[in-house]
């Protein structure tokens, strides 16, 4: 078959729901474009770890530095899930990171926002996590099987962090003044960027038309804002949480809530490198990433090693 016969089968393929495989035939522009968002979600899972990180020593109670403790090894996990995903069209994770270290790939914005105090922590897991949940759910139909597969387990564990941000929120917020004034501020500041998360509104995305068609998508990014607005609203009211937003008012006709405009400039900005912690983030994976080289450089002596005793053998 040409390559246009070939494209027309593996459409047919796509549109019949099959998953495909690491081995199938493929575009070149489909395997690019999952290498980019697969490898970006890794890359944010991992810089995801560094805002949260920040308070494992910190974190109020025994009780609470265990539970956040596992919940940063999930994330390091996920981003093992992802790279691993990624690796099987034929990229290497050393190509990854350097591209991330070079800064020719991205991460979420919403990592670049420091985490001030305690409720912050609860302010990414209640919020962050909700809104990646509303995004991964629909991943685990996207069209690319080992993509698909990784999701069905880290939605899982994201919903156990949701809960955990969820349940710091309203601990906070049947506490003092004090507390309550502290959850109301980590989620005034949160509030915006993570609405940022699900990328530009759909008529400004480069690429959105044709990942819903090759079903590497399955939800456009205003849908999937909306959903996660929608729900977040009424676990904010059950807590006593403002949402920072004098537009948010329920639309009677749409069978949605209405909200304000969001600051699309900010996110351009903070993807582009600017945001508060853009810097920090990338040094600080810098760093860790040359202080575990004796590492990857042991394991592979020791796969030399092994691999030349059983042709030996």
């Amino acid at each position: 078959m040409d390559q246009a016969e070939e494209e027309k089968v593996f459409q047919e393929r796509v549109d019949a729901e099959e998953k495909i495989e690491p081995k199938d035939w493929m575009p070149d522009k489909y395997r690019k474009t999952l290498i980019r968002q697969i490898s970006q979600h890794a890359h944010s899972e991992v810089i995801g770890m560094q805002p949260e990180g920040n308070w494992l020593t910190r974190a109020p109670t025994l009780h609470r530095k265990a539970v956040l403790l596992a919940k940063v090894q999930d994330e390091g996990g996920h981003g093992l899930y992802l790279y691993s995903a990624a690796e099987t069209m034929g990229v290497s994770r050393e190509e990854m990171i350097d591209d991330l270290h070079e800064e020719r790939a991205k991460y979420a914005s919403i990592f670049n926002y420091p985490t001030l105090t305690w409720s912050d922590i609860g302010a990414i897991g209640w919020l962050v996590d909700s809104a990646a949940i509303v995004n991964q759910i629909s991943l685990q139909r996207t069209s690319y099987g080992p993509y698909a597969r990784a999701m069905v387990r880290i939605c899982k564990e994201e919903s156990f962090h949701q809960r955990q941000g969820y349940n710091i929120m309203m601990t906070l917020m049947r506490g003092s003044d004090e507390q309550k004034a502290m959850a109301q501020d980590s989620v005034d500041r949160f509030w915006w960027p993570v609405l940022m998360m699900f990328g530009p509104h759909d008529s400004d995305s480069v690429h959105s038309a044709q990942n819903m068609k090759w079903k590497i998508k399955r939800q456009s990014n205003d849908d999937l804002r909306q959903k996660f607005i929608d729900q977040t609203v009424e676990q904010a009211n059950a807590i006593g949480i403002t949402l920072p937003d004098p537009d948010l008012k329920w639309n009677e006709e749409r069978g949605h809530y209405d909200f304000g405009e969001i600051d699309w400039e900010e996110f351009r900005r903070s993807m582009s490198g600017g945001g508060p912690c853009s810097r920090l983030r990338l040094a600080h994976h810098r760093q860790v990433h040359e202080e575990g080289e004796w590492v990857r450089e042991a394991m592979r002596v020791y796969e030399n090693k092994k691999r030349s005793n059983q042709e030996a053998a």
